[in-house]
């Protein structure tokens, strides 16, 4: 998956990529060949005092310097562009990828594990690429060119590197292996951490609420702590690489030292060659550690890249459809015709054989207990999931074979639990179309009944909403959520349970003002409240995720025990029989 992940989004920065081999290896063959310009210093310029041969010879190696310097610095540079603009591209494609997804894959995912892997996951993967610019390009010229300089110094030394690299090799490697399952379990406890951490800060209220930050306390640092030990384990196996490159580096120096000055004694190699047969040797094992340190890297990011591509290779069970279709006539007539869904996997689907026709310039009601399916329903109209039987039509064409922008340019949702985003009043108003005025702003706040407090604001409509819009209250999200359908103006409403935190005379003067501006258009409605679908043209009642009768009030009063057990649960037998029940929607909205 890494290999995959990585070939894919780099094949557009080959010209860079090919740079900074290039500059890689032309710095690394001038690091290469500086040891030997000081055996030369050392053995013909220092030994026989020729001062002058020692100035040209220490000129010549502050030139490769230089050049070592700049090709480094202009490596590193292309490197970091290039790992940089790796980085964004994943985020992008992620990010469009989870865009595309379908509530059945973001509940299959989960929030929290989306946040990490968009975020956590491409870092680490992008510090791979970061470092395999800079220090895996490097390591293995460095070695090999290291093996071939230090030859040319003395052969006979050639077996200390032949002891020293396995021993090197073997030591870290015993470490590393046991370092990657770890690895593996940490990004999944960073999972669980931000689950949490997201939980409380999103319910912060419920649990001060229930004095519950005992509690809450002790589940984060159950998750922390368990993230901790991970951590700590994988950082105690990762401080041993160190001292044991150290002590090798070191017993491998001193072992040059000591079978080198025996030669020197000897006659049969000459001081500088000794110093720069050592400098090769250190810069082979430097060369070791560094490809080691890459290693340590790549179990890591080969987790997250796999966590990474799991998401970009989860296709949304909402497809586009291959040939779009766009009705000639845009009217609004919405058909559901037999339409059922089931989760994967579930016991028994969540509708069954839902049949029903609304038309413009009719209010049609849903209603039923909890968990009929009233919210399932209503999100296969803008196709947050797709029917598994039957089909949803909205001009005479089944919404899965429409263009998406024509289907979402003609729908308008509220949806039960209504979320602002942050910034302004009028920039979550602008949301339902971007070139609204001020005045149709306005407007829109008008009919929704929030015209009041967004006055109020010393703001107005450059009021800041917090994210979620938890700065305003419950029913005042609702109206701001309604007022923004409003701006879009779609030629079919869905408003699930969207009143179900206004007071009654709020809600009857929305409902009122909703009449005119919804006259034209196709309403559907999930409501609580009897009273306030009683005058709905048609009322659809749901059971078990069944169809079990359609009429309006006073026809379901009489044939549908279901709709009779809802009404007598909200009024007395006196209002029922005497016609009491006040207020509606008379072809309007609920």
């Amino acid at each position: 998956m890494l290999i995959r992940l990585l070939r894919d989004h780099l094949r557009p920065y080959r010209t860079p990529l090919l740079a900074v081999v290039a500059l890689q290896l032309l710095g690394t063959m001038a690091s290469l060949y500086l040891p030997s310009l000081n055996a030369d210093i050392i053995d013909r310029g220092i030994a026989t005092g020729d001062t002058g041969y020692i100035m040209s010879t220490g000129g010549w190696m502050l030139l490769v310097t230089l050049l070592q310097i700049a090709c480094s610095v202009a490596a590193v540079y292309f490197g970091a562009r290039t790992a940089m603009a790796f980085g964004r591209d994943v985020r992008g494609a992620l990010f469009h990828r989870v865009g595309e997804f379908s509530a059945r894959e973001v509940n299959q995912f989960g929030a929290p594990s989306l946040i990490t892997r968009g975020t956590n996951d491409v870092q680490q993967v992008q510090m791979l690429v970061l470092t395999s610019c800079t220090l895996l390009v490097t390591a293995p010229i460095m070695c090999i060119g290291g093996v071939v300089m230090a030859l040319q110094e003395d052969v006979q030394l050639s077996w200390l590197m032949a002891v020293s690299v396995p021993v090197l090799v073997l030591s870290i490697g015993l470490v590393i292996v046991r370092m990657v399952p770890g690895f593996r379990t940490m990004q999944t406890r960073i999972d669980q951490v931000n689950r949490v951490l997201r939980e409380q800060i999103t319910g912060i209220r419920v649990v001060r609420a229930f004095v519950r930050e005992p509690h809450e306390t002790a589940r984060f640092d159950t998750a922390n702590r368990e993230l901790t030990d991970v951590a700590t384990h994988v950082g105690r196996l990762m401080a041993l690489i160190f001292p044991t490159v150290i002590l090798v580096l070191n017993v491998s120096s001193v072992a040059v030292l000591w079978f080198g000055a025996a030669r020197i004694d000897a006659g049969q190699m000459q001081i500088g060659a000794l110093t720069a047969f050592l400098t090769y040797l250190v810069q082979i094992l430097m060369s070791v550690m560094m490809a080691v340190f890459m290693v340590i890297m790549i179990p890591r990011a080969a987790v997250c890249a796999e966590r990474i591509t799991e998401v970009l290779d989860t296709g949304s069970s909402v497809a586009p459809p291959e040939r779009p279709v766009v009705p000639e006539i845009a009217s609004g007539v919405l058909e559901v015709h037999g339409a059922g869904f089931a989760y994967p996997g579930a016991a028994a689907p969540v509708l069954r054989d839902v049949t029903f026709v609304a038309s413009p310039g009719t209010t049609t009601a849903v209603v039923g207990s909890t968990g009929a399916g009233k919210t399932t329903l209503l999100g296969l109209v803008p196709r947050l999931f797709d029917v598994t039987s039957g089909e949803v039509r909205v001009d005479g064409v089944d919404v899965r074979d429409l263009d998406p922008e024509y289907l979402w340019s003609r729908v308008g949702i509220v949806p039960q639990k209504p979320y602002l985003f942050s910034g302004t009043v009028a920039s979550n108003l602008r949301y339902g179309n971007p070139d609204a005025t001020d005045e149709q702003l306005w407007a829109a706040l008008e009919v929704a009944q929030a015209a009041d407090f967004v006055r109020a604001m010393p703001e107005g409509l450059a009021a800041p909403v917090a994210q979620g819009g938890t700065n305003v209250s419950g029913g005042q999200r609702q109206r701001l959520a309604i007022a923004r359908v409003l701006v879009r103006r779609p030629q079919v409403y869905l408003f699930d349970d969207s009143f179900s935190a206004l007071d009654l005379a709020t809600d009857a003067r929305l409902r009122a003002a909703l009449r005119p501006v919804t006259a034209t258009a196709t309403v559907l409605v999930v409501a609580q409240r009897v009273a306030s679908i009683r005058d709905a043209d048609q009322i659809v009642v749901l059971e078990d995720g069944a169809v079990v009768g359609i009429g309006t009030h006073e026809q379901l009063l009489g044939t549908c025990p279901t709709y009779e057990e809802i009404v007598a649960s909200q009024f007395s037998a006196e209002e029922i029989g005497a016609g009491e029940i006040t207020g509606g929607i008379s072809g309007g909205v609920a």
